[in-house]
């Protein structure tokens, strides 16, 4: 594969897409079945499928109406609009999964994407979609970062007023590239589901129209076009792994490949704190989860769309769950191992191939769905990452309260290979006898056996460890 974009779009540019550094295969053959396996059972031609039952609205709708369908056509409307506006991504192979899978694994780079996600292409069909009259009234969206950033470019390339209501707590540099992509930023509520409410009464209020992030025909249609580049890039690819919250990009995704390609195996990932879709799939219709809870806020949904939902009940072959240690644990490799920088919800397709590499067909592409991460919050995620891989290593332990105590602790650590980060050395807390001092490490170690080598150094130099 060739080389990875290095350059960056300016806020608000209005250029066209970089030069494609990824040549692509020639496209999936057109005589392929254009309808999804039986088992899939979609609806209607072309891989189509019914929209939910949400209703449609010019102003503050979301969903779509009954009996929507989203066919292949509108995919491939949706990419002939996006021609010079989004860029193709790179697919990036990683030896290291692929060694652990047994077969060709590739990273679909949308972290690489304008404003830094895949958001950018379903932002845009869906504005430049809209009549001259609600271009005029302006359109508003709710977003904790890139769904903001995503709508806010593509508002500014169609001269379209943007509104943006996001979190109070939303990270400022997700905030500041809003703003230079063109949007007025209205700060409001804690959560995201608070801040929805506010920018649909803000749509009823003044007649603009509301672009959901992930429940609408037009949205769902921009995201599938990351399916059709998927099946040009690699023609061959038999597994598809996609993140899902809302459902918006892996319902696209399989609308796409399905249609092209039905033996192609679709799997979805979620976080397990915000798993909203295996309860709704149980039960065969959306259903909210109470508080959901992951450091992956770019899938922290806590309810299916319902016009995503119904395609991903048909289309989507499983939906798996990842833990927040199996994230970190797949920011880490992405960062070290493949160069790249990949917020949680994008690195949830590399959790779920390291949990069970032997478990996906080759070969796959797993899709980076964004790279939009706070520093401070990656500084976090790496340092948890590290841990979870054995490579950093916490413990509290008492000594006797000397002169000299510490520099013999420090240097039965040396022996094994341990290096000290940070000592916090406690001497005076109720709970320490007279002669007591406790001390708290932070190491930085070699894996999951050096740990326990330190820990078996500790205990037999005599010391008690307690953390």
């Amino acid at each position: 594969m060739a080389a990875r974009h290095g350059d960056e779009d300016g806020p608000g540019s209005g250029s066209g897409p970089a030069s494609h550094l990824t040549s692509p295969a020639p496209p999936a053959s057109e005589s392929a079945p254009a309808t999804a396996s039986p088992s899939a059972s979609p609806s209607g031609p072309e891989g189509s499928v019914s929209g939910g039952s949400a209703s449609e609205g010019s102003g503050t709708g979301g969903g779509s109406g009954t009996g929507t369908r989203i066919t292949l056509d509108d995919i491939r409307g949706a990419q002939k609009s996006l021609s010079g506006v989004s860029r193709l991504t790179a697919l990036e192979g990683s030896r290291y999964l692929s060694g652990l899978v047994g077969a060709p694994v590739h990273f679909k780079c949308e972290n690489l994407q304008r404003t830094g996600s895949f958001k950018l292409r379903g932002g845009y069909v869906r504005i430049a979609g809209l009549s001259p009259e609600e271009r005029a009234a302006g359109v508003v969206a709710a977003s904790a970062g890139n769904h903001a950033q995503g709508v806010a470019l593509a508002a500014s390339l169609l001269g379209v007023r943007s509104t943006v209501f996001m979190p109070e707590g939303a990270p400022l540099p997700k905030i500041a590239a809003t703003r230079e992509y063109g949007a007025e930023v209205r700060l409001y509520g804690q959560i995201v589901d608070e801040t929805m409410r506010a920018a649909k009464e803000y749509a009823e209020r003044t007649g603009a129209v509301f672009i959901h992030p992930f429940d609408h025909p037009d949205i769902i249609a921009g995201q599938g076009t990351v399916g059709l580049e998927i099946l040009e890039q690699c023609p061959e690819v038999r597994t598809v792994v996609v993140g899902i919250g809302g459902g918006g990009l892996a319902a696209g995704i399989a609308v796409a490949v399905k249609a092209l390609r039905p033996d192609v195996r679709v799997v979805g990932v979620q976080a397990e704190g915000a798993a909203a879709y295996p309860p709704s799939l149980a039960v065969g219709r959306p259903v909210t989860i109470d508080a959901p809870v992951t450091m992956a806020d770019g899938i922290k949904v806590g309810r299916p769309g319902d016009v995503p939902f119904q395609i991903i009940e048909n289309l989507v072959d499983e939906v798996r769950t990842v833990t927040e240690d199996e994230l970190s644990s797949a920011l880490l490799l992405c960062l070290e191992r493949a160069k790249l920088v990949v917020e949680p919800a994008g690195a949830s397709p590399v959790a779920a191939l390291l949990s069970a590499p032997e478990s996906f067909e080759g070969p796959v592409v797993a899709v980076l769905s964004g790279g939009n991460v706070d520093p401070l919050l990656m500084q976090r995620i790496l340092r948890h990452g590290m841990a979870a891989a054995g490579r950093y290593l916490s413990l509290r332990l008492r000594l006797t309260d000397r002169p000299g105590a510490l520099a013999t602790l420090l240097g039965v650590l040396s022996t094994v290979d341990a290096n000290v980060l940070d000592v916090s050395h406690v001497r005076t807390n109720p709970r320490l006898g007279l002669s007591e001092a406790e001390v708290e490490l932070h190491l930085e170690t070699k894996g999951p056996d050096h740990c326990e080598d330190v820990r078996e150094a500790l205990r037999g130099a005599g010391y008690t460890v307690m953390a």
